[in-house]
């Protein structure tokens, strides 16, 4: 391992060993609390654009397996960890963390204070850093982090989302998932940065789910005649996202069951005119708590999303919200009064994270059901 440094936008700089590329990154710091699945959280697309502060102690233990992945690749742009674990020792493993990470480009720092580090970030909220594994001067990364754009405003999915319309075929890793349940619909997923959990969700309902990319004009989903569609995750601002949020609005008035995760459920709120804000430090955890309203049930959450819904800017006529964030009372879900379209903030599918939520996927089938009836 070498040197690596990491540096702060306010100027703090901290100091550890260098694993993965031997590069320089710039990206805005998170934490994620979770204690287990690292594989999951760094390959997923909503992290693109930001590097992951992990504050679990030891990580890599289990090693990378393609299972297991969220997407293809890891789309975390920097990786801070307290420990890179040497010992990887899982019957599943086919490489380790380091490696991983090295082949993709992305580098990794271990060595630094992550309770330290994830405590100023609590208080202070999130920062733009910059991490370098070969070299560069921390006065020179300093100055490429207060220069860096940052996330505000700008179109992410671009970077993420698929080029071109494809079926989704379950693979190895559908055995995690529950047998179908059902069959014969249709739904269309549009790609923001979708994981593949949430595709083996839908799949194991019993649905025939067509992926088309996060540009993919009204007129073309409509189209492909689907029974329901669906909106998924994915990094960056929704207000960078207006020509897509005027396809969803169009597809809220179409009259076809809509179910929208974390970026989608952003896009839906926009859509009907509410606003997006920026959280302080973000959610990005597997132990959130959510509060189902209409019942009192508290629900335990997997949770990765910078930006929220404010609910006070939605329409209470027509928008009912479902969900409530136990932790800073943020609206985590909600749906339509007059429609088939609901939304949830949080990932129901989990990857990593608990089961609490599985029945929303339940809940999309339903309406589909409800719509053919």
């Amino acid at each position: 391992m070498n040197k690596a440094v990491l540096v702060l936008e306010d100027g703090v700089v901290l100091e550890g060993e260098g694993f993965g590329a031997l590069t320089t990154s710039v990206f805005e710091l998170v934490f994620n609390t979770s204690m287990t699945g690292y594989q999951e959280i760094l390959s997923d697309p909503s992290y693109r654009g930001q590097g992951v502060l992990l504050t679990t102690s030891h990580v890599g233990n289990v090693g990378i397996n393609d299972e297991d992945l969220q997407s293809f690749v890891p789309q975390a742009t920097a990786v801070i960890l307290r420990a890179l674990s040497g010992t990887i020792s899982n019957w599943r493993s086919q490489c380790g963390l380091a490696d991983w990470l090295k082949q993709a480009n992305v580098p990794g720092i271990q060595g630094v204070d992550t309770r330290w580090l994830t405590r100023k970030l609590r208080d202070q909220g999130t920062l733009k850093a910059a991490l370098s594994t070969d070299g560069t001067p921390s006065e020179q990364l300093l100055a490429m982090a207060r220069e860096w754009p940052g996330l505000d405003g700008r179109d992410m999915v671009g970077e993420v989302s698929c080029r071109e319309v494809y079926s989704f075929q379950p693979d190895a890793g559908s055995h995690w998932i529950p047998a179908a349940r059902r069959d014969g619909y249709h739904v269309v997923a549009f790609d923001f940065g979708i994981k593949t959990d949430i595709l083996r969700q839908l799949t194991a309902g019993g649905a025939r789910v067509t992926v088309v990319p996060a540009y993919t004009t009204y007129e073309a989903v409509l189209a492909l005649n689907p029974d329901g569609v669906f909106l998924s995750n994915g990094p960056g601002d929704p207000a960078g996202l207006p020509g897509i949020v005027a396809v969803v609005s169009r597809l809220i008035e179409s009259g076809l069951p809509v179910f929208g995760i974390c970026l989608g459920h952003q896009l839906i709120g926009r859509a009907l005119g509410g606003e997006t804000s920026r959280l302080k430090f973000g959610h990005h955890s597997g132990n959130h708590p959510v509060q189902f309203l209409p019942t009192g049930k508290v629900w335990v959450t997997a949770q990765n999303h910078n930006y929220a819904v404010v609910a006070e800017t939605l329409d209470a006529e027509r928008v009912e919200p479902t969900h409530i964030s136990l932790n800073d009372h943020t609206l985590e879900g909600m749906r339509l009064r007059n429609c088939p379209v609901f939304s949830v903030q949080f990932h129901p599918e989990s990857a990593p994270g608990p089961h609490d939520a599985y029945g929303l996927f339940d809940q999309f089938f339903k309406l589909m059901e409800e719509q053919h009836a």
